[in-house]
């Protein structure tokens, strides 16, 4: 039987998430929510179901097993706390946008109340549900990536000065703004990958165009982590200070003792290069020949449906709490290692190691195998 799901925040996000629960057949769309009313009748109207001015009046109409929080904020998330909390204590099931929240506290608060519900909490960490990192992950699971040496992560917008214009909303217009909305996606993919992170040593600036408008953004971010497995790590992001280059927008290069994988713009390449064989050395310039996955896919909006799908999969298929795909408790990792890089920013890039994440118990109901 079809999940029936309800979405909160009918701004773009919010609208997107519904389109994908109204084409995936374990879900039906029942109901959509907005505090402002002509954004909830709008989006109703699109979708062909109910409209809703509040989450309490949807909860109190509506059965539900899954909400899905799309609701922005300050600095993207300031807005995810309340609507969470308040469906979980209904006992439904949330998926949540990135951030989870872009205050710390209320996003381990988030982690401990699901986790006392046991209820699935979710997080849209979509950059990873893809035929790229799908691939990229087997290498790594067969053996072919080997021991992990390093990954460099790049991530931003293009743009540069003359196509700059100051977001003068007090919403963004904050120091950390795109630290605290943005920077989830880097770490959860550098993570997916590669662990958790031990130490985090930041450095962010801005540049002189920015400065002379008065924006208070600190839009360039230079982080260099140290992963649990001793392996190094860097991300480089940016919000529109200048047009990247190889790679484009996005691109995740990981290195291992056995062979190299490089994504670029998340969903359209994927590159392995295999490690010399005992008896081959490369030269300078040479390389191994490398196995290619092109996909042909540009539109990173194709990573929506199926991160929401895994999602459905998890809670239909009733998988153990610590199984969920892309959980609240891995959207918690990406913010205790943002707010390690803000410290070490605001510490003169001291190294700083991030607050531990909530253990994992299991169900002690789980036969053991």
């Amino acid at each position: 039987m079809a999940l029936k799901v309800g979405v909160v925040g009918m701004g773009g996000i919010g609208n997107t998430h519904a389109e994908c629960y109204k084409k995936d057949p374990l879900a039906e769309l029942v109901a959509v929510c907005d505090v402002v009313k002509e954004k909830a009748d709008a989006a109703a109207e699109r979708h062909g179901v109910k409209a809703y001015y509040s989450l309490k009046d949807m909860l109190a109409n509506e059965e539900l097993d899954i909400v899905d929080v799309s609701t922005g904020g300050y600095e993207n998330g300031s807005w995810h706390f309340e609507p969470t909390m308040e469906a979980l204590d209904a006992g439904k099931h949330v998926l949540c946008e990135k951030p989870l929240s872009n205050d710390i506290n209320e996003a381990r608060e988030m982690v401990r109340f699901a986790a006392e519900k046991k209820l699935y909490l979710g997080c849209n960490l979509n950059h990873y549900f893809t035929l790229t990192a799908e691939r990229a992950k087997k290498y790594i699971d067969d053996g072919m990536v080997g021991e992990l040496i390093y990954c460099l992560f790049k991530m931003g917008f293009h743009g540069g000065e003359e196509t700059y214009s100051l977001n003068k909303s007090p919403r963004f217009n904050q120091p950390y703004a795109h630290m605290k909305a943005f920077l989830t996606h880097p770490f959860s993919v550098m993570r997916y990958f590669c662990g958790d992170i031990r130490d985090v040593q930041a450095f962010a600036t801005k540049p002189g165009f920015r400065k002379n408008k008065g924006d208070l953004l600190l839009s360039i971010n230079s982080i260099h982590v140290r992963f649990v497995n001793d392996a190094v790590g860097y991300l480089l992001s940016h919000r529109g200070d200048a047009v990247w280059g190889l790679g484009g927008w996005w691109s995740v290069e990981v290195a291992g003792s056995k062979g190299t994988f490089c994504i670029e713009n998340c969903v359209e390449k994927l590159t392995y290069w295999p490690a010399p064989k005992p008896g081959k050395s490369l030269g300078i310039g040479e390389e191994q020949e490398p196995e290619v996955l092109n996909t042909g896919i540009k539109d990173f909006g194709a990573t929506f449906p199926s991160r929401i799908h895994a999602f459905l999969e998890d809670v239909t298929n009733g998988v153990p709490h610590e199984h969920l795909r892309a959980s609240g408790r891995d959207a918690l990792a990406t913010l205790e290692y943002i707010w390690a890089a803000i410290e070490s920013y605001e510490n003169d890039g001291a190294v700083v190691r991030p607050a531990p994440l909530p253990p994992i118990h299991g169900d002690p109901k789980v036969e053991r195998i």
